[in-house]
């Protein structure tokens, strides 16, 4: 973020660095912050996201922060997702064990006076009570990548369902709220990614790669937190890397923070991401992908 003068910079909260899983190992992590801050330290937040808090003694006229960061990632596709056999077959109840862990994930978050969502959603249940889990949410997922328009937004927030549902367009965030709230509606407890995408192979196409990506998380007896990808009809993990997971968008912000001057200081901000699949014989003991990613970014508001 850049300004016309010095300005005073506050606290910031970033959460830039990838959550290390089964599925994805981090091999290095660097976060880059210029000016200098007085203090940086790291605390895991309530959904275990490693978060960098950051707070600073001078002014600056501009504010930069840059993570980079290795990892091996192992691609889960939807061949891999072993579902209970209770669970197999929509509706179902989550054992009493899950439900108190699950239950404020499963709570909608937009009002839905007209049952649009609802109406939406109920499409893709059948009659005749042979509605199998996993085809309900593959075909949710790849419905709104055949039938909705992708189009890049790069101001803060997100579109509320059904607008999203009403313009049939929207940005990756936009789809992942959709799909959260409508597969709420359906008794599924479903968590909100923020993360990155890119090509495993080179020659699939994907969308949402140069910004931060998001997508949903859906807990799915038998395999747990399940990634679907409504942006790109992705089911599993394929491409994607997760930084942080969390019940909505407002708690998974790349990067926050204040600053203090005139209005008229502020310039602008600039976000890049960068993605890409290292040379296997800089890891030649990886038995999975090794992926470089980079993120420059700048403070918000």
């Amino acid at each position: 973020m850049s300004y016309q003068q010095p300005v005073s910079l506050g606290e910031h909260r970033i959460m830039m660095r990838p959550r290390e899983a089964f599925d994805q190992r981090l091999l290095s992590a660097r976060l880059t912050i210029d000016p200098d801050p007085a203090e940086l330290r790291w605390v895991h937040d309530v959904f275990g996201n490693s978060v960098a808090i950051a707070s600073f003694e001078r002014r600056a006229a501009m504010l930069t922060v840059i993570s980079e960061a290795t990892l091996e990632h192992a691609p889960i596709s939807q061949k891999h997702v072993d579902v209970e056999a209770y669970a197999r077959l929509f509706p179902f109840t989550y054992s009493a064990e899950d439900m108190p862990d699950l239950l404020r994930s499963i709570e909608r978050q937009h009002l839905d006076p007209e049952r649009i969502v609802d109406n939406w959603v109920r499409a893709f249940v059948s009659n005749d009570g042979n509605t199998t889990t996993i085809g309900l949410l593959t075909e949710m997922a790849t419905s709104i990548k055949r039938d909705f328009t992708y189009v890049p937004r790069h101001q803060k927030g997100t579109q509320s369902p059904i607008d999203t549902l009403k313009k049939r367009m929207g940005t990756c965030r936009d789809f992942a709220v959709l799909m959260i709230e409508a597969v709420r509606a359906l008794g599924f407890a479903a968590r909100f990614v923020s993360g990155y995408v890119y090509n495993p192979s080179r020659t699939e196409g994907v969308v949402g790669g140069g910004n931060t990506h998001a997508w949903v998380r859906i807990f799915l007896p038998g395999s747990g937190w399940v990634e679907f990808d409504p942006t790109n009809g992705i089911i599993g993990n394929r491409g994607l890397i997760r930084v942080a997971v969390a019940r909505d968008p407002y708690q998974v912000l790349p990067l926050s923070g204040t600053w203090f001057g005139l209005p008229a200081s502020f310039l602008g901000m600039d976000v890049t991401v960068d993605v890409r699949r290292a040379d296997p014989d800089q890891f030649p003991s990886s038995g999975h992908g090794a992926v470089n990613s980079r993120l420059a970014g700048a403070s918000g508001k």
